[in-house]
């Protein structure tokens, strides 16, 4: 099993910067995938960017302004948002996608509220 706890969400003005975390208990290793989504209000859950391996993925609506980074030793994965807008207000999900072998299983963390005004 792995737990998965974020931490870091908060009110920002536009053009802010916030800076996630989320950190992973459990078997988890530097192949599994780690990555966040976001759920704003009335939409779906939605891909921000994921890292396995040190490579990394981006939707296009964040890149160039956000990065997401990992600490293998500490298990805790990292997401830096710069240039904040209106727009990536929404609930950011750690995720976790581990490989047990003969399958995988997706983890989720609780949630943080990310909020830009304008």
């Amino acid at each position: 099993q792995v737990q998965l706890v974020e931490s870091g969400g908060g009110l920002v003005q536009g053009g802010g910067s916030l800076r996630l975390s989320c950190a992973a208990s459990g078997s988890i290793f530097r192949d599994d995938a780690m990555g966040w989504y976001r759920q704003a209000p009335g939409k779906q859950r939605e891909l921000v960017a994921t890292i396995t391996s040190g490579n990394t993925n981006y939707a296009d609506s964040v890149k160039g302004r956000f990065t997401i980074s990992r600490d293998n030793a500490r298990k805790t994965v990292f997401l830096q948002m710069n240039s904040l807008k209106p727009e990536d207000t929404a609930v950011y999900y750690c995720y976790a996608n581990i490989n047990y072998g003969l399958g995988y299983k997706d983890y989720w963390g609780q949630g943080t509220q990310v909020t830009v005004s304008s």
